[in-house]
């Protein structure tokens, strides 16, 4: 713990303190939480304790959200601005615009702008790393970017419907309502993006469809921009399966977090497998997503990067057991 950093924020304006601070401080315990230090404040002192790095850090986002600070600062915009902080660097490129609700959706991370200009410049990518860096949410913008653009004719949303070791045989229900748990996400994605009223009608006309992975077989999908998500819990059979499937005009989306597979023991990761065998099949496009790129609440990565550290940590015990076993 190193001495305690003093800033000072001028020149003073009593709204924009307020406005920077939130409700109860409410935002300022999310850099606190984000940089992994305590802050005190009296007035526009503020005092922060913690390692001198991260001190530093948190005092440049004080003064960064505090010029931002002339209007109303919610958790959501400081946790958003966090994370653009972190990843900020200098570009040549922009990140590409997408066509939806949200105009102001946008990657915010470099890997996520390079995801995008992937999914632009490719027929077939894939979206690989840990959850919260937003592989599925972009997919499906780029999908009702690609739509928006007229550049495809439907969007054809599907995963595997089997997760965390769970059957459908024992979910309540017809068939419609045993998948739509595992379908979920990429509704509420398409209702963020498009609008309740948009997306219901496009799902009466049929250009916007949602389906377990095992109702694309024998399909050919022409024209069309296609997203399987949680493809970690796909076998290799299908995954070969979904790839075969895409026609003429067609884009595909692929995204999966290999840490988390919910295959039975034994079985290998569909995922896992088209990374080894397509790496070198030209106009395919991996992104490879890390914690940094995480885009939820800050102490996500944080949990991430732990989890990272245990396995590590897991992996080097392992090793040094078995040198010890040989000698």
């Amino acid at each position: 713990m190193g001495r305690p950093t003093e800033v000072v924020l001028e020149p003073l304006d009593n709204q924009r303190l307020a406005n920077l601070c939130g409700v109860l401080d409410e935002n300022l315990r999310q850099i606190e939480t984000a940089y992994d230090v305590t802050i005190a404040r009296r007035g526009e002192r503020f005092t922060l304790q913690g390692a001198a790095a991260q001190a530093a850090l948190a005092a440049k986002a004080l003064r960064e959200f505090y010029e931002q600070a002339s209007e109303h600062l919610s958790v959501d915009d400081v946790q958003l601005g966090l994370i653009e902080i972190a990843n900020r660097r200098q570009s040549d490129q922009a990140a590409p615009a997408l066509m939806t609700r949200k105009t102001e959706l946008h990657g915010r991370t470099p890997r996520q702008v390079e995801y995008l200009r992937h999914i632009q410049a490719h027929d077939i990518t894939f979206g690989i790393g840990p959850a919260g860096t937003g592989k599925t949410y972009l997919a499906v913008a780029s999908a009702v970017d690609a739509f928006e653009r007229q550049l495809v004719e439907r969007i054809i949303l599907t995963r595997p419907a089997v997760e965390a070791g769970e059957r459908l045989g024992f979910l309540p229900g017809d068939l419609a309502q045993k998948v739509d748990p595992y379908l979920r996400p990429l509704y509420d994605a398409l209702y963020d993006l498009m609008g309740f009223d948009r997306v219901a009608k496009l799902f009466e006309r049929g250009s916007i469809e949602i389906a377990p992975l095992a109702f694309m077989r024998g399909r050919t999908l022409n024209h069309a921009f296609i997203i399987l998500d949680e493809a970690q819990n796909t076998t290799p059979e299908q995954m070969k399966m979904f790839l075969t499937r895409i026609g003429i005009g067609a884009k595909a989306v692929v995204t999966g977090d290999l840490t988390q597979v919910d295959l039975p023991r034994g079985h290998r990761s569909g995922l896992l497998e088209a990374r080894e065998v397509l790496a070198a099949v030209r106009g395919i496009a991996f992104t490879e997503f890390q914690k940094e790129d995480v885009v939820r609440h800050p102490l996500v990565a944080r949990i991430v990067e732990a989890y990272d550290n245990q396995a590590t940590r897991a992996a080097m015990q392992a090793a040094l057991a078995k040198k010890d076993q040989a000698s």
